[in-house]
């Protein structure tokens, strides 16, 4: 993948907001934001009732992936644009979504909601309703892109592990990003030898993504050697799609795996390694 084949512009999305063939979707960490104004058309995906099992700590199956997007008026041949609030954040957890069943063109749009609105273009409070498809997933999950707790424990000392999370969820001083208190591990700190590189540093102040140039700097600063696989992680893998989606996706590395479980899981583990302060730790 690249930037060009990944993303698609306000512009470009503005000038097919009507295309038959595209269906936009807004993904948003506030669920409600979507009611208070959308993009045209799009239509809403609720990443904690809709793309999370609502008994397992998973995410949905290759059945339940399926109706869900036979619900929204998704067929397999529909270009999918991804968008959502907060720099794109959960619109690209829905992105990792798709491509672990294997859609066949989904992008992100962006900016997302907040270059859409700093560029005052169209929103609408109408509902929208398309009718229903029968969509099929292309397979079942790509392991490929998605890592379990004991690649992680593997990867130590081996592999970059970039950790996504704030300094301080880094560092060990915050147990989860303040407003989420009631989410958190059991214990504090990060896996040893994880490079710190939260992911809203890939973002300019509109949304957009840095370029690829700042972007390989971003990285290269913090350590990450191209040569390696890499596993990126953060609290419960939404933060940390975001940074997959620029290596695997924008920066074109080669063998990229998001961490779902991420520190949820792994800070309460018994007995694996745990790192705490700023740097990376030992492995």
């Amino acid at each position: 993948m690249s930037r060009e084949s990944a993303l698609v512009t306000a512009d470009w999305a503005e000038q097919n907001i009507e295309t038959p063939s595209v269906v936009f979707v807004e993904v948003d960490e506030d669920t409600t934001a979507y009611d208070g104004g959308h993009i045209p058309g799009a239509v809403k995906i609720n990443w904690k009732t809709e793309l999370q099992d609502q008994v397992r700590r998973d995410f949905v199956n290759k059945e339940q992936f399926e109706a869900l997007l036979s619900s929204k008026g998704i067929g397999n041949d529909d270009v999918v644009v991804l968008y959502g609030g907060n720099n794109n954040w959960f619109a690209a957890y829905a992105y990792w979504y798709f491509k672990l069943y294997g859609h066949g063109d989904v992008k992100l749009l962006d900016g997302g909601r907040k270059k859409w609105e700093l560029d005052a273009r169209p929103l609408s409070k109408d509902d929208v309703d398309r009718p229903a498809t029968t969509y099929t997933a292309a397979h079942d999950q790509d392991l490929s892109i998605r890592a379990f707790r004991d690649d992680v424990i593997k990867s130590i000392g081996t592999e970059n592990l970039v950790d996504v999370r704030s300094p301080d969820e880094f560092a060990g001083r915050l147990l989860a990003p303040a407003h989420l208190p009631q989410e958190q591990a059991q214990r504090p700190g990060h896996i040893p030898t994880a490079l710190s590189v939260p992911w809203s540093k890939a973002a300019n102040e509109d949304g957009t993504f840095k370029s690829d140039d700042e972007l390989r700097e971003l990285y290269g600063a913090a350590g990450l050697d191209d040569s390696k696989s890499t596993i990126a992680y953060c609290r419960i893998g939404e933060r940390s799609s975001h940074s997959w989606f620029v290596l695997k996706e924008i920066l074109g590395h080669a063998d990229v795996r998001n961490y779902d479980g991420s520190w949820t899981e792994y800070g309460s583990l018994v007995g694996v390694p745990v790192a705490l302060g700023d740097e990376p730790g030992q492995a």
